[in-house]
């Protein structure tokens, strides 16, 4: 069979997942956990699961920002009403991750659906101020409900239960289901934006009074991206709510966007993997110079300085110039 040239994208607005990259960094994450147990780190494996759930978050919004130039500051809320979701569920008694997880992607999706409706029709600065209200008044919603525990937040009794023969009470094959989970959202997404639909999104950020000239329906391909990114976020904060045990009205909050924020920036806005290597810098940073100071910021401010002067474009940006993608 000929080799079909939408498996390697060249062009500009392509973005490739190119195995000679993707198989030893998905072999590397595989071995990840086996590694830490033989040296008696075990830790390190809830830390991994960390990185690769904020990864999904991060990369989430890095589809609207990076790839469809809308700045939005309010993108933790779906991260935070996709974690309540399990928590409000399994506080019913649904354990199930097949209905808990499905409704937290549901929810995040909706929530990003209809706050799209409305700040999508504005632009820069507005739109900012738009996104950044609505997410504090989710969050000041989420403190007002005591039934959920209020600003004290809600404990999860367990976590969610997949069936299949799986116990995620088991870090290891939490951290497994958490790097399919991601994988598979990687293989989607870089089918996504190689498609029709991602070329045009990435037209819609270089010029988006171009493409509406040219009869595209920017408003609608806007509005797409965005619910398609609050759903991802909504996934993701299910697997942050099990992975913590715990869920709180902090998640939603502005400093968590900023958060979510710093790593695609850090990592490189509208880069592939840009989510997931700003993910693992900045937790990694916080992880490790934590253990000697509570003063972690520092170090993350000086990468960040670093990155700046060295990789304006994001720490994948130093990768592209060696060939990666």
């Amino acid at each position: 069979m000929a080799h079909s040239p939408q498996h390697e994208p060249s062009g500009l607005l392509d973005h490739a997942l190119r195995a000679r990259s993707a198989v030893p960094l998905l072999v590397l994450l595989a071995l990840l956990p086996f590694a830490a147990l033989a040296l008696d780190e075990g830790f390190y494996i809830g830390v991994a699961s960390r990185i690769l759930i904020f990864a999904l978050a991060a990369t989430s919004l890095n589809l609207i920002l990076g790839f469809g130039g809308m700045v939005s500051f309010g993108h933790a809320a779906f991260v935070g009403m996709g974690a309540y979701t399990v928590g409000i569920l399994m506080q019913g008694g649904i354990v199930s991750a097949w209905i808990a997880w499905p409704a937290a992607l549901l929810v995040g999706g909706l929530f990003a659906f209809v706050i799209g409706l409305i700040s999508l029709r504005t632009q820069g600065v507005y739109f900012i101020m738009i996104t950044l209200a609505f997410a504090q008044m989710l969050f000041y919603l989420m403190v007002s409900l005591k039934q959920y525990g209020g600003e004290d937040g809600l404990a999860l009794a367990t976590r969610s239960d997949p069936g299949l023969g799986l116990d995620l009470s088991d870090d290891v094959q939490f951290y497994f289901v958490v790097l399919a989970i991601c994988t598979g959202v990687f293989v989607c997404l870089a089918r996504l934006l190689n498609a029709r639909f991602g070329h045009a999104l990435q037209a819609i950020r270089e010029n988006e009074t171009r493409m509406a000239a040219l009869g595209f329906a920017v408003y609608r391909h806007k509005l797409a991206a965005f619910t398609l990114a609050g759903a991802i976020a909504g996934l993701s904060g299910a697997l942050l709510a099990n992975q913590s045990g715990f869920v709180s009205p902090s998640l939603l909050q502005w400093s968590q966007s900023g958060v979510l924020l710093v790593m695609v920036i850090l990592g490189g806005v509208g880069h592939l993997y840009g989510g997931l290597a700003g993910a693992a810098a900045f937790l990694l940073i916080e992880e490790i110079v934590s253990t000697y100071t509570i003063h972690w910021q520092f170090g993350l401010g000086a990468l960040l300085l670093a990155v700046v002067l060295l990789a304006p474009n994001g720490l994948m940006s130093l990768a592209r110039r060696r060939g990666a993608p």
